[in-house]
């Protein structure tokens, strides 16, 4: 058994019913192809491993308890996008705070391995976490548009269809941060 099967298992079973058996093989498949991105999604907003687990979890029985819907879902991407990133931005609201963490172990999850010597790997690490936070001072609505393009790599109309607007408004969002990260990171003394 593979990873995202015991994970699937591990976030289905406990919701399944006799009745429910047709469509689990359907929410099975959506969890093995779209898990691992809306861990991302979940993770580049709360920037912690559980959070963003629990998160993911959440939208799988959402997505459980609407199943009826499965079959009306044009682009199961987006909408899985969608929910991932309400969910997150429910708990957000309702804790009112963002946990930053330290933990290591937290990155390496989410950054990717580049054969990079020790020191430059720790380089590396810190300078991430310095653009996150640099992406955190953004303002909210530039903030999610930078986060849907280039961290989830959504097109501006996908990227649109989350945050419910256009795609004009994304296009100026994602303009505006760039152009605002550029001159933070200027400022820190990060390179480009």
């Amino acid at each position: 058994m593979s990873f995202s099967q015991a994970q699937t298992a591990i976030w289905i079973a406990p919701a399944l019913q006799p009745t429910m058996v047709e469509s689990s093989e359907a929410i099975a498949a959506l969890v093995e192809e779209y898990g691992p991105t809306l861990y991302r999604v979940a993770y580049s907003v709360t920037r912690n491993v559980a959070e963003a687990e629990d998160a993911v979890q959440e939208t799988f029985l959402r997505v459980l308890r609407h199943r009826e819907k499965l079959g009306e879902i044009r682009d199961q991407r987006v909408w899985l996008v969608r929910i991932v990133w309400n969910v997150v931005l429910d708990k957000k609201r309702r804790a009112k705070t963002r946990p930053e963490t330290d933990d290591i172990s937290d990155h390496s999850r989410s950054l990717r391995a580049s054969g990079l010597a020790a020191d430059q790997s720790a380089i590396s690490s810190q300078q991430y976490r310095r653009i996150l936070a640099l992406i955190d001072q953004l303002p909210r609505k530039e903030r999610e548009a930078i986060l849907l393009s280039a961290v989830e790599e959504l097109s501006t109309a996908q990227a649109a269809e989350v945050l419910g607007t256009t795609e004009s408004s994304i296009r100026s969002r994602i303009f505006r941060a760039r152009r605002i990260l550029a001159e933070l990171l200027e400022k820190e003394g990060i390179e480009r």
